[in-house]
């Protein structure tokens, strides 16, 4: 039977911030929101805090009757459900979130759907297929856009942690769908960590998952996840190497007898274009361009669940991507005005707001620059979104190069 040597309560406390997709700063920060004034500035400054609450999930220290209270009021529980015995889960489902960091999410699942995949857990030879439809559920639920990237980039990587530890034991009937899943969820942990910031992460993630696509033996998976890999870049990526994986992502199925996915091929064309733009070969971007804006056609009946899909607003704005790096910027200006006047507030809004800050301070507007990347730099903020800190900082040093009449104001 699984069992830990720390308070109960403790391992709750972790397990109920973590299914939430909180960092202990967040949790911090939410303490100090729901706080009378009096309260609040009682409160540690600084990471007083967030080192307490570091204590409590450790069984180091208790939270005092104030703190507690807090906790309580933060989480929607009584005391008695967050340090007694009457949290509403069997102690066995609290205690397998704590060991494993898979997030417990409040209300998700059943009692009994929680104890079957914590005894699965306990025993991989029990792992069946409600196992695997309770961690892909999982998996969807922590790919949400009002998350941080690197909190959900963890909650995913303790899932995978789980799938892994399912594949060498459990029987043959679940195997591959274990490793489907595995493919997907570090396809995933990839994304948010390419969100994140750290593009190394990104890719290491991302060939775990083509990895695991292909031991699953599922081809358009493997195409998927090739696609998904040619849409990490950054300043040192080398253009050739995305052309050659998006041709690959695009052909694969193909060649291999797969079903094709009209959407997959649309969005592989769409990264190759992205490879020509930064390579320079304006009349190889134009062409990828023009086939990739044509209607994808039909998908197949069952096609692989990934974090993207293609459509006319992802095509614009990528298209506009490939403007900019090849010196069109009126064109792309055009394009991203248009497309973020109803944009969402997401991770990728904040950085389409930073590409048309970069394009503004390259067409010597600084004041729409400055607007522009205001907003990209406060919804940046709120999301993670640390790919658009990047592209803020390249703006800056294309303001720093531009006329002195057309400085950023003060400010920014």
């Amino acid at each position: 039977m699984i069992g830990i040597d720390i308070p109960l309560w403790a391992a709750r406390l972790r397990a109920w911030r973590r299914g939430r997709l909180w960092s202990r700063e967040d949790l911090a920060g939410r303490m100090a929101g729901a706080a009378d004034d009096d309260t609040r500035d009682r409160l540690p400054a600084g990471e007083g805090l967030t080192a307490m609450i570091r204590a409590w999930e450790t069984g180091e220290a208790r939270p005092a009757p104030r703190y507690a209270e807090l906790l309580c009021g933060v989480f929607g529980a009584r005391e008695r459900e967050l340090f007694g015995q009457e949290s509403g889960e069997p102690a066995g489902t609290t205690l397998w979130h704590h060991l494993t960091g898979v997030p417990l999410l409040p209300g998700r699942f059943t009692a009994e759907e929680e104890e079957r995949t914590g005894r699965a857990i306990e025993d991989p030879r029990r792992a069946d297929e409600p196992t695997v439809a309770y961690l892909s559920a999982v998996v969807e639920a922590c790919d949400r856009p009002d998350v941080r990237p690197g909190e959900q980039a963890g909650a995913l990587s303790a899932v995978f942690g789980v799938l892994r530890g399912f594949r060498g034991e459990a029987g043959s009937g679940v195997r591959r769908s274990l490793i489907t899943l595995s493919s997907r969820d570090a396809d995933a942990v990839g994304r948010m960590w390419y969100e994140a910031g750290d593009l190394r992460r990104a890719l290491w993630w991302s060939d775990v998952a083509r990895r695991s696509a292909a031991q699953a033996q599922d081809e358009r998976l493997v195409a998927y996840t090739l696609a998904g890999r040619a849409g990490l870049t950054g300043p040192e990526t080398d253009p050739g190497e995305v052309v050659e994986i998006a041709v690959a992502a695009r052909e694969r199925p193909a060649r291999e007898h797969a079903v094709p996915s009209p959407g997959l091929a649309a969005m592989a064309r769409l990264r190759e274009a992205l490879g020509h733009a930064m390579a320079g070969e304006e009349d190889l971007c134009r062409r990828r361009l023009e086939e990739s804006a044509e209607p994808p056609g039909e998908e197949p009946e069952e096609r692989p669940r990934f974090g993207w899909d293609y459509s006319p607003t992802l095509h614009d704005l990528l298209a506009a991507d490939c403007l900019l790096d090849l010196g069109h910027t009126g064109d792309a200006i055009e394009i991203l005005e248009r497309e973020l006047a109803t944009a969402g507030r997401s991770r990728e809004t904040a950085y389409d707001l930073a590409r048309l800050a970069h394009a503004y301070a390259d067409a010597h507007e600084g004041e729409r620059c400055a607007q522009a990347a205001r907003r990209a730099l406060d919804l940046a903020r709120q999301t993670g979104a640390a790919r658009a800190l990047r592209e803020l900082d390249l703006t800056l040093a294309a303001r720093s190069r531009a006329p002195v009449s057309t400085a950023a104001p003060r400010g920014w």
